[in-house]
């Protein structure tokens, strides 16, 4: 008998997410970048969508800071690891506080003229 136990995620419950973790997970660029993509998607993305100037095990990396600090979620579909924002939770616990670093974060790409 083969178990799916190791394709099974761990992520923290509502009540476990902290603004300090949030805080922490979306003050790195590339994690930033990685959140604002995936908060304008209409679907759930895989990590292989992502065009991330590090290394794949680096982007592991902050796939795993965002999940564990409950920013995003993470679920396999077949042999593809998809992601997506925990827009819900975050709005309830931090009611605003999303929408503001999105925001600021939109803001400073068209002063900068990055993206």
């Amino acid at each position: 008998m083969t178990t799916n136990a190791a394709r099974v995620l761990a992520h923290p419950s509502r009540e476990e997410i902290r603004v300090e973790g949030v805080l922490h997970a979306l003050s790195d660029p590339v994690r930033l970048r990685i959140v604002r993509q995936l908060a304008g998607a209409t679907d759930d993305l895989a990590c292989s969508r992502f065009d991330l100037p590090v290394s794949k095990s680096t982007t592991t990396h902050h796939f795993r800071v965002l999940r564990e600090n409950g920013v995003i979620t993470q679920f396999y579909r077949g042999t593809a690891k998809l992601s997506c924002v925990r827009t819900e939770d975050l709005d309830a616990l931090f009611p605003g506080l999303l929408d503001s670093v999105l925001g600021a974060a939109d803001l400073q790409t068209k002063r900068s003229g990055e993206d």
